[in-house]
Parts: C-alpha cells; sequence; structure tokens
C-alpha cells in the first residue's frame, strides 16, 4: 500500500474519529494501567504495548453487549495477527451472570474481570458498553459508550487507520 493510500485512509478514520468519540477530553491521554483476573490469569494492560488495543467494557445484563461480541469476535479475528487486541473487561458482580452470558455469546478474545468496578471508574465508564480505542503507544484515540451498526462501521474505519500505522 503506497504512502498516500495510508494517508487516505488516516483522513477517512479520522472523520470517523470525530463524529465517533463522545469524551474528547479523555482522548490522546495515556491509557491507564491496570491489571485484572481473568479465566487463565491475570490481564495487565501494559504487556500489549505495541498493539492496537480495543478495550471494552460490559456487563451481562447489557442488550447492546450481546450484539457487541460476535462484532469483536470478528475484529479479533480479522486483524489479531497484525497487532490488534480485543480486551473485554465485565462489571458482574457475581461470576454466574457473565458465565451465563458467556455460554451463549461466546468471545474468542480476553475477558478480564472487574466486579468493583475499581478499573471502569480509573476510566471513567458512563454507560454499558464503553469501549475505548488505544493506539500502538498507549494511547486513548476514541472513547465511546454504547454500541450500534453505526458506530460499529466508524470503529472499524479508525481500526483499520490504526493497523496501517507501524510502531
Amino acid at each position: 500500500m503506497s504512502m498516500l493510500q495510508v494517508l487516505a485512509k488516516i483522513i477517512i478514520a479520522l472523520a470517523a474519529l470525530l463524529s465517533l468519540s463522545t469524551q474528547a477530553s479523555d482522548t490522546l491521554q495515556n491509557a491507564p494501567n491496570f491489571s485484572l483476573p481473568s479465566i487463565t490469569g491475570n490481564i495487565t494492560l501494559n504487556d500489549f504495548k505495541g498493539k492496537v488495543i480495543y478495550l471494552d467494557f460490559w456487563a451481562s445484563w447489557c442488550g447492546p453487549c450481546r450484539k457487541s461480541f460476535p462484532w469483536m469476535n470478528a475484529m479479533q479475528t480479522k486483524f489479531g495477527s497484525r497487532g490488534f487486541k480485543v480486551i473485554a473487561v465485565n462489571l458482574d458482580a457475581k461470576p454466574e451472570d457473565w458465565k451465563t452470558f458467556l455460554a451463549t455469546v461466546p468471545a474468542n478474545f480476553s475477558i478480564a474481570f472487574d466486579p468493583k468496578g475499581a478499573v471502569a471508574q480509573q476510566y471513567s465508564v458512563q454507560g454499558m458498553p464503553s469501549s475505548l480505542l488505544i493506539d500502538r503507544e498507549g494511547k486513548i484515540v476514541v472513547k465511546h459508550a454504547g454500541f450500534s451498526d453505526e458506530t460499529r462501521l466508524k470503529f472499524e474505519h479508525v481500526i483499520e487507520a490504526l493497523m496501517e500505522v507501524k510502531q
């Protein structure tokens, strides 16, 4: 891909980014590090420096979360080999709630658990789901609450552009 094509993708992604980011004051700041338990051990954000990260906060009772999981699976599959990582942070207080959810809506990406909401508070999560895109340098590029077909398409444009930028 030529530099002009990469630049065009970035410009298109920036236009999508401007219409997507709902909390612009939080963008381009360093993403706060965290370490949370997961099914397979701890997940520490800083372990993924150099990757583009889609950080998603979700709960079992959230209707749009149920719709976002297949899309996050697709994005992890599509971009994972190129340095993309989906980390979904569950906020349910009771493990049986997230277990029931994941039994019906499987995830092929990393799931972390924040039952007390400490990391969600650190990231000023306002609604479910809340998602952030973090660039390869660890900066928050997009922060958005909610999930719809429109936001999904805009996120895809931004992810595609971020994947073109090498560290």
